[in-house]
């Protein structure tokens, strides 16, 4: 009898080789694991878990994916690709840094997190222990605060300390603030969190106009 979490042998289809109805069904597991992978945390979910809030058998779970972990990895993956997207919209604002042009883009850093935010922070508690995937992870999270850091210093009147700490502390703050109006029961204005986080941002990069 196989172990509840073994992968089977057979080769998972690829999203390229999916027609409509297959990629649908694949999106739907995907969608599926997110929540319980969120309410219940890595460890706590296994295949049959999935295969259950699925309606769908074992045997069709293993025609997309070899394991849980894959689509783990593959939600963490989408959140990647999607921060990336968000931190190169901070091009957009113009050099002299404008306060509103801040706001709108703290506003679709807050919407990326909408989407993506609650479970890169579950996975902070729960995630594939191997040390492999720890590795991959932490490569990430340097890579993205690295490259907002850097368009933040390109953007400095007086560039201070590294890119990786500048990007790391911004994203901490905003991550921190959309968690705490998104996910407590601290009731505050989202409209004023973002100005505050903006009005930081600007006095930070340009203190003159700030001030």
């Amino acid at each position: 009898m196989q172990p509840p979490d073994t992968p089977r042998q057979r080769v998972p289809a690829s999203v390229a080789d999916l027609g409509p109805r297959a990629a649908r069904t694949r999106q739907v597991i995907v969608d599926t694991a997110r929540g319980l992978f969120l309410r219940h945390g890595y460890a706590g979910t296994s295949v049959a878990d999935i295969t259950e809030a699925c309606g769908i058998s074992r045997a069709g779970f293993y025609t997309y994916f070899r394991d849980k972990r894959e689509i783990f990895a593959e939600l963490g993956r989408a959140g990647y690709q999607s921060t990336l997207a968000v931190v190169a919209r901070l091009t957009a604002v113009p050099d002299d840094w404008p306060t509103p042009a801040v706001e709108e883009w703290i506003r679709l850093y807050f919407i990326h997190l909408d989407q993506h935010g609650a479970f890169a922070l579950a996975a902070m508690l729960s995630a594939p222990t191997d040390v492999a995937f720890r590795n991959d992870s932490h490569r990430i999270q340097v890579r993205v605060a690295r490259k907002l850091g850097e368009l933040l210093h390109a953007r400095q009147l007086d560039p201070a300390g590294s890119p990786e700490a500048v990007g790391l502390v911004v994203l901490a703050m905003l991550d921190r603030c959309w968690y705490k109006i998104r996910a407590t029961e601290i009731r505050m204005d989202e409209a004023d969190i973002i100005a505050e986080a903006a009005a930081l941002l600007v006095a930070t990069i340009h203190p003159r106009l700030a001030g």
